[in-house]
């Protein structure tokens, strides 16, 4: 829903939202291939590990669900709402706190077992989340956003399983650059579907002929690119798990 005085956009908000409405909402709130994908660092953390345990392996995955899937898409719809969706404010508010607080619980589970150093992680994670979720400039950024939402679930879920460090930085490191090279992706392709009404132009070739622009044109290749890399990434590290898990 556009707010009041602004016409509506040439194209849908994502790729995968639906017609608002209903349901439908819920299921474009939680980003659903962007949340797989960071989910999949989660995985690939867990890889590192010579023996990764499926119960942090499961905590780890419920928790980024619940912070990443559930409270920062909450969080971040109310600020101006992005997605154009008609859930209610006090229901997106309901939603991102049981969702943070739900991550927490789980990470402090973790620390009883893993020792209270692990509460670092945890209390690293309920504050990427809230500050991204208020937009402050330093995790909304593009390297924030990276840092955040690429690097943190790799790094939490290898230490949870005892991960070596260098071997977790190394995976980190690769994380946060696909996490960059997706927001470098998608930055171009949002600003189009969220706050263009429209798209016009041409191009002109040497041999004379002459191309049409529209929205679908300007966002397509990002766009195919961003539709493959998710699945590429929950690939990739689901067979990295699965390999280790096979050979232990």
């Amino acid at each position: 829903m556009a707010p009041s005085g602004m016409q509506p956009s040439v194209v849908a908000a994502a790729f995968y939202a639906l017609a608002p409405g209903s349901w439908r909402d819920y299921w474009t709130l939680l980003h659903p291939p962007y949340t797989v994908w960071h989910l999949s660092y989660v995985l690939l953390g867990a890889a590192l590990a010579p023996n990764p345990d499926p119960r942090f392996v499961a905590g780890a995955l419920l928790a980024f669900f619940l912070a990443v899937g559930v409270a920062s898409h909450s969080f971040d719809e109310l600020q101006g709402r992005p997605l154009g969706t008609r859930i209610p404010s006090a229901v997106l508010v309901a939603l991102g706190s049981l969702g943070l607080v739900g991550a927490v619980a789980l990470g402090i589970v973790a620390a009883s077992i893993l020792g209270p150093w692990f509460l670092v992680l945890v209390a690293i994670g309920a504050a990427l989340v809230i500050s991204y979720g208020l937009e402050i400039p330093i995790v909304h950024s593009d390297v924030g956003f990276a840092l955040a939402w690429g690097g943190f679930p790799v790094v939490a879920s290898a230490t949870a399983n005892g991960a070596p460090v260098l071997t977790t930085l190394a995976a980190a490191i690769g994380a946060s650059l696909l996490s960059l090279a997706q927001r470098r992706l998608s930055t171009p392709v949002r600003r189009i579907r969220r706050k263009a009404t429209e798209v016009t132009g041409s191009v002109q070739y040497r041999d004379g002929t002459t191309e049409a622009i529209d929205a679908a044109r300007l966002i397509g290749a990002p766009e195919s690119a961003l539709r493959l890399l998710w699945l590429a990434i929950a690939a990739i590290s689901i067979g990295a798990l699965l390999a280790r898990w096979t050979a232990s």
